[in-house]
């Protein structure tokens, strides 16, 4: 690459890696919360269970059609819309006064953040080459495992000096504080930007094809015969169904079988999305330096993502039977860690497969994600009220081995449709 080329992809990833923290940190937040709350409405561990799952039912719902938004209109206006929307609601979670209130902010909140990723999806199929979108990816997706990490601790220092209502209304005034520089920041196209050169913008153009830039509606017919369209799904499903049971029951778990303080669920809490994050950096650039060194995206992406499904199981087997506090938290610091390499495979992979569709197939494969995301809190719920909550964790644990399986059957070197210039599609490739 010139010298002389400016850099201006990597400043708009980096705005997405905040965005994502934003978007966590607002997920995370009635988690931490939960005590408090749980004590105000006098709610049980199913009825939190069910605000989670309403959450995620209205986000799943529109996934798909936010990735439709998202290649036919600028992603720089569907994601600056996705944030301002999911922001004022968070803040309106502050006035709530019932169950029923609380539901309907949560299903709203989701409705409105659920083109986000989708809407990443686009932009990371335009701004990067092949040879960055598995960094750029792993950038986004640390951004979001962050939140996880800050959020507990800040989360926990406002709700003890101020009460839980405050939390809310402060993060919904940052995020719309970030859509705004966003939507100033971002364009369409690199070509569009005045803070792209030639140099760059020759870069990226030789690494992203034109079709790419067009409006269009991806071959939804085709995507539903393939098995490995189905595998990016199912696998994500697994994959986030795991990653939001730690998401909405880790804090109250801490709490309950660990005996810890509020400040230490705090702290304690932070430690696996700590290693989460720094797994899924380390994974995004080990997989574009493989491919970049000649290995097949097969072995970038599929084998690095059954390794972590393989390794967080082992960890969280490990984590349920340990009895020590101290060994509790390392075994799960570690098993969520070991998502690190599946997360950001996912991510290279639907884009891979997904070509001028990335953001079609990041959509699907998101949608599937959080349906994981709307079984976890009441699943575990139910098990964990039922069974206790070693039996949830080893429930998880279970799921993990059957994301490992499915991931056999993803195949990120053949896409599932050619670049337009070529017509052959990844099922006529496959028979041959």
């Amino acid at each position: 690459m010139d010298p002389k080329a400016t850099h201006f992809r990597w400043v708009l990833g980096f705005m997405v890696s905040i965005l994502a923290f934003t978007a966590y940190m607002d997920r995370v937040n009635l988690s931490v919360a939960a005590p408090m709350i749980m004590t105000e409405f006098k709610l049980s561990k199913i009825q939190l269970g069910m605000l989670q799952t309403l959450f995620f039912v209205a986000y799943s719902a529109m996934q798909i059609p936010g990735g439709l938004l998202a290649e036919w209109f600028e992603p720089r206006v569907v994601i600056a819309g996705a944030v301002t929307w999911w922001s004022f609601f968070t803040a309106l979670t502050a006035s709530c006064s019932s169950f029923t209130g609380l539901g309907i902010v949560r299903t709203l909140f989701g409705l409105g953040e659920g083109p986000l990723f989708p809407a990443f999806g686009t932009f990371f199929t335009r701004w990067f080459p092949t040879k960055e979108k598995g960094r750029a990816t792993s950038l986004m997706l640390a951004g979001a495992y962050v939140g996880p990490v800050v959020g507990p601790s800040i989360t926990v220092a406002i709700m003890t000096a101020v009460g839980w209502r405050p939390v809310f209304w402060v993060y919904g005034i940052v995020g719309i504080l970030f859509a705004a520089v966003w939507y100033f920041l971002a364009r369409v196209s690199p070509k569009d930007s005045r803070y792209v050169n030639q140099a760059e913008l020759a870069f990226i153009e030789e690494g992203v094809s034109k079709e790419e830039f067009k409006a269009k509606v991806a071959p939804w017919k085709r995507f539903l015969r393939s098995t490995q369209f189905w595998a990016i799904g199912i696998q994500y499903f697994i994959n986030d169904y795991i990653k939001y049971v730690y998401l909405t029951w880790l804090p109250l778990y801490f709490l309950e079988t660990q005996g810890f303080s509020l400040k230490a669920m705090g702290v304690a809490a932070s430690f696996p999305w700590i290693a989460l994050t720094t797994l899924t950096i380390a994974t995004g650039w080990s997989s574009d330096f493989m491919i970049k060194a000649g290995a097949s995206k097969r072995q970038a992406r599929s084998y690095l993502a059954i390794s972590g499904l393989l390794f967080s199981s082992s960890f969280l087997y490990l984590g349920a039977a340990a009895t020590n506090p101290t060994l509790n938290v390392l075994w799960l610091t570690l098993s969520l860690g070991s998502l690190g390499l599946t997360s950001s495979a996912s991510w290279s992979a639907a884009l891979d497969i997904g070509g001028e569709y990335g953001g079609s197939v990041v959509a699907w494969m998101n949608f599937w994600g959080n349906m994981g995301g709307v079984a976890a809190p009441i699943t575990t719920a139910w098990v964990v009220t039922a069974f206790g909550w070693q039996k949830g964790l080893l429930v998880t644990a279970a799921s993990a081995v059957l994301g490992a399986a499915v991931w056999l059957m993803v195949k990120p070197d053949i896409p599932l449709v050619q670049n337009t210039r070529g017509s052959m599609s990844a099922e006529i490739a496959e028979v041959r």
